[in-house]
Parts: C-alpha cells; structure tokens; sequence
C-alpha cells in the first residue's frame, strides 16, 4: 500500500486539476456518475482511473518511467495492479462497511 499513496496522491490531483470543490458534497457529487448521493466500489475506481488513463500516453494500461513526473518514485504501475488498490483502499474508507461512501465517508483521510 505504501507504493499507492503517493500515485493515488499525483492521481487525484491529475483528475481533479480543474477547481477543487467547495464542500463534501460537491467533491461526491464528482464520484457520483448514478446521482444517488453515494459512490459505489466502481463510481470510485472509475473515477480515479481516469487520472491514470490521462497519464498513460501511449495507452497500453501500464504508466512507464517517462510517463511519471520526475521523482524517486518512477517505478512502471500497471493499471490492473493501480485498481487492486483503489478497491482495497475504498474498503479501507467504508468505515460503516456498506459498500458505499457518503460525502463524509469519501472526505475523511484514509487510514
């Protein structure tokens, strides 16, 4: 987990490079594809997913060395292994264990 964080990080500022929402709600509202007022496992990966397709330039599912920002961390990342821990991490976030994220559950800092 501790490779993740630092992509997840890069991934969501990626995704979300245009103006950050106000409040809780409107950065669910963003998740929120169905507008049921909650983000589902899927809402979330898809999401966040999309930060990584818009890094990935040659598109084959993998981000390369040159397809990082420069740092120490440049190691390739698949798109399949990127999802595994979205998906763990959402658990990790569904403090009520639903299967859902409300605006404050999708707000709080990971543990």
């Amino acid at each position: 987990m501790r490779r993740l964080l630092p992509l997840f990080a890069l991934l969501c500022a990626h995704a979300q490079a245009q103006d950050y929402p106000a409040s809780a709600a409107a950065y669910l509202a963003r998740f929120d594809r169905n507008g049921d007022g909650r983000v589902s496992e899927q809402e979330y990966v898809d999401y966040l997913s999309a930060g990584f397709a818009a890094m990935d330039t040659n598109g084959d599912g993998v981000l390369e060395a040159d397809e990082l920002p420069p740092g120490p961390r440049r190691t390739p990342r698949t798109l399949a292994a990127f999802q595994a821990d979205l998906r763990a991490q959402f658990h990790r976030l569904d403090r009520n264990h639903d299967g859902f994220l409300s605006a404050q559950e999708l707000a709080q800092p990971p543990r």
